[in-house]
Formats: C-alpha cells, sequence, structure tokens
C-alpha cells in the first residue's frame, strides 16, 4: 500500500494540477494532506481536483484551514483580530468562496490522523507538531529541544508540513519526515511532495510557473499578485527561511 502526500497547497490549483498525473501513474492507494489546503486563490476547485481522483482522501487542519473555518462558522479567532488586515484578508476572502458541500467537508477534518500502511506500520499527521498546529521547527532545530514533542508518538513514522521545507530527520528515535509544499515551496520552485510506503521517497514536480503565475493573478483573491510573484516565480530561498524558521520556537 502506498499514499500520496500533499501538504501545503494553498489553494495553488496549477501545481496541484502538475503534481496529479503523477499521483495516478503511481496508483496510490489514498491521499494525505496534512492541512494548508486553504487560504489560497483557487480553493473550491482545489478541493474539487483532489476529490475528482476518486480515492480515500485524509485531510487534517493546518492553521489556515482552522482560521478559514473559524470564519466559516462567523467566529473571529484571536490571530485574526490581531493579525493585520493584509494576512485577514486572505482567510476572508477563502471562506467566502467555499460551497456549502466543501464547508461541511471541512468541518469534518480532524487535527490529526493515524494512517496503518502495511508493510511501514501507523503513519501519525500532523500539520506542525503533535501538540499544535502553529509549532515552528526545521532540520536544523535542536533535537534535544522536540524530543518533549514527540516523546510518547506511537507510530513508526511520523508526517507534517507547516514549514514549506521537506526534511527527514529522527527525533528522540521517531521518524518525522516534512512533506514540503505543493502550492507555496520555500526553496527550489515547484511542488514537494510525498510517496510513502513501503518507504518513504521524495518528489518535486516542476511545471510551467509562467502560465500559473497568469491564472493566479486572474483569480480575485486579494493577494493574487503577491501569491504569484513570491510563491510560484521566485519563491523564498530554504537558507533564507532556514535562518527565520530555526530560531522562531523551541530555543
Amino acid at each position: 500500500m502506498r499514499v500520496a502526500v500533499l501538504s501545503d497547497i494553498h489553494g495553488n490549483l496549477p501545481a496541484l494540477e502538475a503534481v496529479l498525473p503523477e499521483v495516478r501513474r503511481e496508483d496510490v492507494d489514498a491521499i494525505i494532506v496534512p492541512g494548508d489546503l486553504y487560504p489560497g486563490p483557487m480553493p473550491a476547485d482545489t478541493v474539487r481536483a483532489l476529490l475528482d481522483l476518486g480515492v480515500p482522501l485524509h485531510c487534517i487542519h493546518g492553521n489556515g484551514d482552522r482560521e478559514v473555518l473559524a470564519l466559516v462558522n462567523g467566529v473571529e479567532t484571536d490571530w485574526y483580530r490581531a493579525a493585520p488586515e493584509a494576512w485577514r484578508a486572505p482567510v476572508r476572502w477563502t471562506a467566502e468562496q467555499l460551497p456549502a458541500a466543501q464547508k461541511a467537508l471541512l468541518t469534518s477534518w480532524p487535527a490529526t490522523c493515524r494512517v496503518d500502511l502495511p508493510g511501514l506500520g501507523v503513519v501519525f499527521v500532523c500539520h506542525a507538531t503533535p501538540h499544535n498546529d502553529v509549532d515552528v521547527f526545521t532540520r536544523l532545530t535542536r533535537e534535544d529541544l522536540l524530543v518533549p514533542v514527540f516523546a510518547g508518538v506511537d507510530a513508526a513514522l511520523v508526517v507534517c508540513g507547516h514549514t514549506h521545507m521537506p526534511f527527514d530527520r529522527t527525533i528522540g528515535g521517531v521518524r518525522v519526515v516534512n512533506a514540503g509544499s505543493v502550492g507555496m515551496p520555500f526553496g527550489e520552485p515547484g511542488a514537494d511532495w510525498l510517496l510513502v510506503g513501503p518507504d518513504v521517497e521524495f518528489r518535486h514536480t516542476n511545471y510551467d510557473l509562467a502560465r500559473a503565475a497568469d491564472r493566479i493573478r486572474a483569480t480575485s483573491y486579494p493577494q493574487a499578485e503577491e501569491f504569484a510573484a513570491n510563491y510560484v516565480l521566485t519563491p523564498p530561498t530554504e537558507a533564507a527561511m532556514l535562518e527565520a524558521f530555526t530560531s522562531a520556537t523551541f530555543r
């Protein structure tokens, strides 16, 4: 049994459309999305593309999904009230775009999940860490700071996302892999994702970035130009984000 792990898609339909033919060729048994399908420029069509594959779909909430869901339910979280308008607007816009069926689907997603893969064992899926969906750690974060966070996780593998940079490391005897980001990678432009079972295979899919940027700019997404320029055409470098993230938490 094998699964495709597609994390942090962020409504980037062109990136997902580039990845899905590869997923189909691999004849996977399920798709795991470790959060942050939202917010993004083409949210409803992105979910439809995943559902149209016709294979079991395991989605969990990332912090972005959770904020979108709160607005769907008419709730302004502490984060939303304190955030600058440039951050609030994409979340609000995304919540307004979702049809009723997708709002109900979003409500049904858990915070974490466990998937049993014969030949590998139980895979524990979280967005950031087993504790919450906002903690930030990278391949460079000191292991001794992370051991308490992953202590007690009874699984053959932990799969996460959130920081948009792939890695494979062991924390206190637990193998932890980050799937990177399909829609907003930090590092090389394109789409990062995983094939899991019986081992872990990191994948990077290239696609027509200029055409994707044009499609994103044609949407009414509040940050369409910024998204196209800064997350599709010229994403932040891994070095810059490692410097920013590695000291962000667990100090």
